[in-house]
């Protein structure tokens, strides 16, 4: 009993890492983002120009520091749990924004922060989450992979179209069901690395897709932070990974959830106070609200 605490302590403590290097590092990569030309909208070139921005690096270089401890936290415990806990960047976001702004938490921020905390601690006390046997059949994998990498096609292609505000969200959207088909395959990756070693690791596909994966969510997220502001895209984001991770996980990574009615009633009830805490914290007055038609008038001032 004492070692299975240990455990879950150690899985949270890496899970929220993880969620104030990504939370930070969103706020940097939008800061830098927002003054991108509009020509490198949901092109790879938009990556290339953002290199060249030293604060722009720092803030991937947190994101690359979340990601890998969040993968350490995947490998140690179920996706169902770390999910909702990675969810939590919102508030570190918050917290640097807050520092540069000088915005108060008021009314909405403490809500959004009672209704995010409280969520994931419903969700993951009410589901108990634990490891189950993984599903072999590569045709489930596929089709739920399958059907989430289409949503995030399907987002993305109509957010090209759009290129407005709401375009960044769904590009947002998208980003975060790439992460959350990224968390799965990392989880994956792990076992792989667990059971066999680098050799084992390798010759799989999974550990490429991972890497395909992270590039092209990063050029959505970049895109989206270059449209919109942090409010607007920030949420999406943080909303649909832990969902898509959470759905892979059940779906075909073999974790299990309590399913009484009771636990069930619990997790829903969690996951939307989830939800809404996202959406309260990511509108609140002190996230950056820089836009691209600011950007635009800026422009043409100088010209």
């Amino acid at each position: 009993m004492i070692e299975v605490r240990s455990v879950s302590l150690l899985v949270v403590l890496l899970a929220m890492g993880a969620a104030g290097c990504l939370g930070f590092g969103f706020v940097l990569q939008q800061n830098v983002a927002q003054r991108a030309p509009l020509s490198d909208f949901l092109s790879f070139r938009l990556l290339l120009d953002l290199m060249r921005v030293p604060r722009w690096l720092g803030g991937t270089a947190l994101m690359v520091a979340g990601m890998g401890l969040g993968a350490v936290a995947l490998g140690q415990g179920e996706i169902s749990e770390v999910e909702p806990l990675l969810a939590t960047n919102l508030l570190f976001a918050l917290a640097l924004s807050r520092r540069q702004t000088g915005q108060p938490l008021g009314r909405q921020g403490w809500t959004g922060l009672t209704l995010l905390a409280g969520g994931v601690s419903a969700f993951i006390l009410a589901g108990r989450p634990q490891a189950g046997t993984a599903v072999t059949d590569p045709l489930r994998h596929w089709l739920i992979m399958g059907a989430m990498l289409g949503v995030a096609l399907a987002l993305a292609g109509y957010a090209k179209r759009s290129r407005t505000g709401w375009g960044a969200v769904l590009l947002a959207a998208a980003a975060g069901l790439l992460y959350g088909v990224q968390d799965a395959l990392t989880r994956v990756s792990a076992t792989r690395w667990a059971e066999g070693g680098p050799a084992e690791l390798f010759t799989g596909w999974q550990p490429y897709g991972v890497l395909v994966l992270g590039v092209t969510g990063l050029m959505l997220v970049q895109s989206a932070f270059e449209t919109a502001p942090l409010r607007m895209s920030l949420p999406a984001l943080t909303a649909a990974q832990p969902l898509a991770g959470i759905l892979c996980g059940v779906g075909f990574l073999g974790d299990r959830l309590r399913t009484d009615t009771g636990a069930l009633a619990w997790e829903a009830a969690g996951l939307a106070a989830i939800v809404a805490g996202i959406v309260l914290l990511g509108l609140h007055p002190a996230m950056p609200c820089g836009t691209a038609e600011e950007r635009r008038v800026r422009d043409l001032q100088r010209n």
